[in-house]
C-alpha cells in the first residue's frame, strides 16, 4: 500500500466529513429552498436550516454534487474508491461515473470505483469502513472492488421517521400523507430497498413503539449483533435508548451514534432515526 497513492471519497449523504487515517473527500449535496441554497459543508449551520426549511412553505429539493465536485475530490490519486446514495433517490451516483470516466482520460494508469450504494447515511458508512478494512489488508484494487460488491449485499438501512413534510415538498409523497403522519404522533418505519428506493414498511404510534419494531426490522434481516451506525436528527435522546436496547440484548453489539449532515437531516427531518447494519 505504501507506494499505492488511495482516495477514498463518498457524497455528504454519508454522514461523515472525516475519516481518520485515510485520504478521504466528503463532496457536498446542496439542499434548496426558493431562493436559499443549503450547501452541505463543515461550516453549515444545520440547526438553522432545520428552522428555515419548517417554516418554509412552497417547493423544496436536493441538487448533486457536480462532475467538477467529484473531479476535486478524485485529487491525483493512483486509485479512487468511493460510494454514493442510492441512484434511485439522486443524480449523484451518474455525475461520479462522468468525473471517472473523465479522471481516467486525463490519468493514464489511475483506477476509479464508486459504487451506487442504494442506500444511504449509516449504511453508507459501513461501505465506507468496508474499503478502509480491505486497504489495510493491502489488497489489489480488483480484489478490493469485488469484495465490495460482495459485502453490500449483507448490509442493510431501516429508519423511523416522525415527519414527511419535506418528502411531500420534494414531491415524493401526497401532503395528505405527510400532515397524518404529522399530527397523529405516528412514525413511519421502513427500509431501504433492493432497489434503491425508500420502503415503508408499519406505521407506529409513539417512539416507543418504532423502536421495537426497528428491533424486529433488523432481526428479521438477519441482525445477530455486530456493528450498528445510528445517525439521528436533532433526536440524541431516541439515538441514546435505541443504542441502550441493542446492548442489552446483543451484549457483543459495537453502536456508533453519530448526527445527520444536511443531506440526510433535509430528507430524515427532526425526529428520525436511521440504522444501517449487518444481517
Amino acid at each position: 500500500m505504501m507506494n499505492r497513492k488511495i482516495k477514498l471519497v463518498a457524497d455528504s449523504s454519508i454522514n461523515s466529513q472525516s475519516f481518520e487515517g485515510f485520504d478521504y473527500a466528503c463532496v457536498p449535496m446542496k439542499v434548496a429552498a426558493g431562493d436559499t441554497e443549503y450547501v452541505d459543508t463543515p461550516d453549515l449551520d444545520l440547526q438553522k436550516m432545520l428552522k428555515e426549511l419548517k417554516e418554509y412553505k412552497g417547493k423544496s429539493g436536493t441538487a448533486c454534487p457536480s462532475v467538477g465536485d467529484w473531479l476535486d475530490a478524485f485529487g491525483d490519486a493512483d486509485e479512487v474508491l468511493g460510494v454514493t446514495i442510492t441512484s434511485n433517490l439522486s443524480g449523484c451516483y451518474n455525475a461520479s461515473q462522468v468525473a471517472a470516466n473523465q479522471y481516467l482520460k486525463k490519468h493514464e494508469g489511475a483506477k476509479v470505483f464508486i459504487l451506487d450504494s442504494l442506500t444511504t447515511g449509516p449504511e453508507m458508512h459501513l461501505i465506507l469502513e468496508k474499503y478502509a478494512e480491505l486497504i489495510r489488508q493491502d489488497l489489489p484494487f480488483e480484489e478490493i472492488v469485488e469484495q465490495i460488491q460482495q459485502y453490500v449485499k449483507t448490509t442493510h438501512l431501516i429508519f423511523a421517521l416522525s415527519s414527511l413534510s419535506n418528502f411531500a415538498k420534494n414531491g415524493r409523497v401526497s401532503p395528505a400523507v405527510a400532515a397524518a403522519v404529522g399530527l397523529l404522533n405516528i412514525r413511519i418505519v421502513g427500509k431501504a430497498s433492493d432497489e434503491g428506493t425508500l420502503e415503508p414498511m408499519h406505521k407506529c404510534r409513539g417512539e416507543k413503539r418504532a423502536m421495537a419494531q426497528l428491533v424486529t426490522s433488523m432481526e428479521e434481516l438477519g441482525f445477530k449483533g455486530g456493528t450498528v451506525h445510528l445517525s439521528h436528527t436533532a433526536n440524541p435522546e431516541m439515538a441514546q435508548k435505541f443504542a441502550d436496547i441493542l446492548k442489552e440484548k446483543y451484549p457483543d453489539v459495537k453502536v456508533t451514534i453519530r448526527q445527520n449532515l444536511g443531506l440526510c437531516s433535509y430528507y430524515a427531518e427532526e425526529g428520525s432515526l436511521l440504522v444501517g447494519f449487518e444481517g
